[in-house]
């Protein structure tokens, strides 16, 4: 039987019967002709690059697969990636990105060809059944037609955003990690002003684009909440994908790149605010972990977004008190733009309440911490 005949029926077999036995019988197939193995990963390939034409991203198959299978199937899918992409047109800056940050593809040690071509098929289970997701990419079509959209190399501003989060994380004192919160947020807003100027005097103003970010469990609903704070006070749009464990956010480039930043870090900063009041509860003999933690998130990201937005606003107000054009209609425009391409990608969404509130001490504690992680006006930065 030929190499190409025993990835067929395997592939009938386990991919499209929902038999119990059909997983194991495919992948004795499988291992029974080591000649098959080549064209095996050649067709992995054309599942990712399936998945690319369903407008999936590397990380976005990375993220799923981690959700849905286990640690080596991660390593699978990211060998598969990577062997795509030396076929792959280029695709910008933030897809290029992604590869850069891929785990490690090489696999451990095979203990038998069974069960290494089972986890195959599990994974390629996977990749065949994926879901259509929204084109991330806005200027494709401006691409085909002679356009060309340039990475550009990362701001001094969003440097120095960077390296203020990366502090704000570090430090053991709430005050430090307030100041330098409250800074980076500050410069987020100016940094997105200057942006929105420079482009309405552009020749061909930019169009807003959007991206993905991982909203991973535990407690997976206040997680997006809080990203829906970051994205509104940074003049953007999200939208959650309960299912598939992510948000899609929408926004000019350079506001975009502040959410990842800020709500990397701020959920960072909850984490270890949380990690410590939980462990000061327990030390006083109260035990409601999970009830706890879902009322400190709770209270983290209400108290949190509305810092943000005040932040934010208040930055923006002097920043337009000092341009020499008038800001309001330019960010207003951006606005209309980011509203028009979220209602073109998402045409029907639904509003989600936090839920499992219930804890009061939780609460306290959450609000607490978001006062320390808040985002206030500050004196201009030097």
């Amino acid at each position: 039987m030929s190499t190409s005949r025993t990835v067929d029926r395997a592939f009938e077999t386990a991919l499209y019967d929902t038999a119990d036995d059909a997983l194991d019988t495919a992948a004795s197939l499988l291992a029974a002709d080591p000649a098959a193995d080549a064209e095996l990963a050649a067709r992995g390939a054309e599942f990712v690059a399936a998945a690319w034409r369903r407008g999936w991203q590397p990380a976005d198959l990375v993220r799923v697969v981690r959700r849905e299978l286990g640690p080596e199937h991660v390593r699978s899918v990211a060998a598969l990636i990577r062997a795509q992409a030396s076929h792959d047109r280029p695709r910008g800056p933030r897809w290029a990105a992604q590869l850069d940050a891929l785990p490690d593809g090489a696999a451990p040690p095979r203990t038998d060809r069974f069960s290494h071509a089972g986890a195959v098929l599990e994974l390629y289970r996977l990749l065949l059944h994926l879901p259509a997701l929204e084109p991330l990419v806005a200027g494709e079509a401006a691409e085909k037609a002679g356009g060309k959209r340039e990475g550009r190399p990362e701001s001094r501003a969003l440097a120095r955003i960077r390296a203020l989060l990366a502090k704000a994380e570090a430090t053991g004192y709430p005050q430090e990690a307030e100041a330098l919160s409250a800074k980076a947020q500050e410069l987020m807003a100016r940094h997105s002003v200057d942006e929105a100027l420079l482009s309405a005097h552009a020749p061909s103003p930019d169009a807003p684009g959007a991206c993905r970010i991982g909203v991973d469990p535990p407690y997976e609903q206040a997680k997006a909440v809080l990203l829906d704070a970051v994205a509104d006070a940074n003049h953007c749009r999200a939208v959650w994908n309960e299912p598939l464990g992510f948000s899609t956010v929408v926004g000019f480039e350079a506001d975009l790149e502040a959410v990842e930043l800020l709500y990397t870090s701020l959920l960072v900063q909850a984490e270890a605010a949380m990690t410590k009041a939980e462990a000061a509860q327990r030390a006083g003999g109260r035990g409601r972990t999970k009830t706890f933690r879902q009322s400190f998130l709770a209270a983290y990201v209400h108290r949190a977004g509305t810092r943000l937005r005040a932040a934010a606003e208040a930055a923006t107000a002097d920043s337009g008190s000092a341009a020499e054009v008038d800001l309001l209609p330019v960010l207003a425009s951006r606005e209309v733009a980011v509203t028009e391409r979220l209602e073109r990608m998402f045409p029907e969404t639904t509003t989600a309440r936090l839920r499992g509130v219930s804890d009061e001490a939780g609460w306290t504690e959450g609000t607490r911490a978001a006062d320390h992680a808040r985002v206030g006006r500050h004196r201009p930065l030097t």
